[in-house]
């Protein structure tokens, strides 16, 4: 019991350390939408600030522009305003929206232009620019004496340098949140992965281990039987030795655990009826098995024979829990176009709920009252890491049965 209860507490630890990783995901969510939140309120600021900026230099300008006292000291005035904007790209242009000479600010390759030609090219695709981002500012030249209006002219400007890498900021932070979320994911995944293998080798060569001692009794004992006259050719001697014969590949397959399998080219119906020959005498007799094999019984693939018995086998022993101990377990073996031998385990037991199927080859994940749930766990381990595989819950009804699929490549 107490073993038992510290596999629970291991097992809902996982489940804590899987449920932590999404609330640190939620976590990072939270402060990415926070950062553009506050970002998109300082980039708000910095461009009413600049609009204001644009209506000083716009105002300063049309005042020079009409002033008529030219010996007035207003030198405070233009460094102050209009010397003063050095980040502000700004282009003037005429009532025509021609860019007026020289009427242009804080655009580095206009003013290092080759030539007039150029220079007007570069200012009518910045004009462009501009005004996909902002209304121009009119500026009315007026006679001071006759308030006749002499002309237009408009200020164009764009967001400055500060502004525009401000504004993609957030995208920037972002990217390396979920360019450093990524790695620190893929780590905490690739640690717990490395940490359950190292318990999975060492809970099944301890298993082996273990299993060594009494099955050399028993082989023993078995031997000793065959030679009891009064023995030896009962059916009990006979079972009893199919019995060690099978602690034996237990103990293969706890052994073999955590090391590179060897792969043989093997017939998987022979395999399978194997198996469930075995199963039979030690199932409920209200279970029908049926094994087919599609198109004849010559379907062959790499396998070590013992790992996939040890598939076989506790699909078959799921199925009959499923079931209640009473139904019918069909298995069907075919090949397949793509190269792949196809292996349908069908029971006609309660079902799984569609929202768990995803879970159930997870540690833990088990719908009986007394169990670890590592059954499942072990197959998939077995069929994708050992054989390269594939397994997979083809389809599932409550109170009708579930299918499970396991796909192998043919030599």
């Amino acid at each position: 019991m107490a073993s038992q209860s510290n596999n629970s507490t291991t097992l809902d630890l996982y489940s804590k350390r899987s449920n932590l990783k999404w609330v640190v995901l939620g976590v990072s969510v939270i402060i990415g939408l926070g950062s553009i939140w506050y970002t998109n309120i300082l980039v708000e600021k910095i461009k009413q600030r600049e609009k204001k900026l644009i209506e000083q230099f716009a105002n300063a300008l049309e005042f020079f522009a009409n002033e008529e006292d030219t010996k007035t000291n207003y030198n405070f005035l233009f460094e102050e305003i209009i010397a003063a904007n050095t980040t502000i790209p700004i282009v003037m242009t005429n009532e025509f929206g021609i860019p007026v000479e020289g009427g242009f600010r804080n655009i580095p390759r206009a003013k290092e232009a080759e030539n007039s030609k150029l220079r007007n090219r570069i200012l009518r695709e910045e004009l462009e620019e501009m005004k996909q981002q902002h209304e121009p500012r009119l500026i009315t030249l007026i006679n001071n004496e006759t308030n006749e209006i002499l002309g237009y002219q408009y200020i164009y400007y764009k967001n400055s340098t500060l502004l525009t890498q401000l504004k993609y900021y957030p995208i920037a932070q972002l990217s390396i949140i979920a360019i450093f979320g990524l790695i620190a994911f893929m780590a905490f995944n690739y640690s717990k992965t490395a940490e359950q293998n190292r318990v999975w080798v060492g809970l099944a060569k301890e298993t082996a281990h273990q299993l060594g001692t009494p099955l050399s009794s028993l082989m023993a004992w078995v031997e000793y039987f065959k030679t009891d006259d009064d023995l030896k050719d009962k059916e009990i001697v006979a079972e009893l030795e199919k019995d060690v014969e099978r602690l034996e590949m237990i103990t293969s397959r706890f052994s073999n655990i955590g090391s590179e399998p060897i792969l043989k080219t093997t017939n998987l119906y022979e395999i399978v009826s194997e198996t469930v020959d075995y199963l039979k005498k030690r199932v409920s007799t209200k279970v029908t098995f049926e094994v087919k094999s599609f198109p004849n019984k010559n379907i062959s693939a790499e396998i070590n024979e013992p790992l996939f018995k040890w598939v076989i086998e506790n699909l078959c022993k799921n199925a009959v829990d499923a079931m209640g101990g009473v139904g019918h377990l069909s298995i069907k073996l075919l090949r397949a176009n793509e190269g792949q031998a196809v292996i349908d385990i069908t029971d006609t037991g309660k079902g799984i709920v569609k929202s768990k199927i995803g879970k159930v080859f997870q540690p833990g994940f088990t719908t009986k009252k007394r169990g670890w749930g590592l059954g499942l766990t072990l197959v998939k381990r077995i069929v994708e890491n050992y054989h390269k595989g594939k397994i997979f819950v083809k389809s599932s009804d409550i109170n009708k049965g579930t299918t499970f699929r396991i796909l192998l490549r043919i030599k």
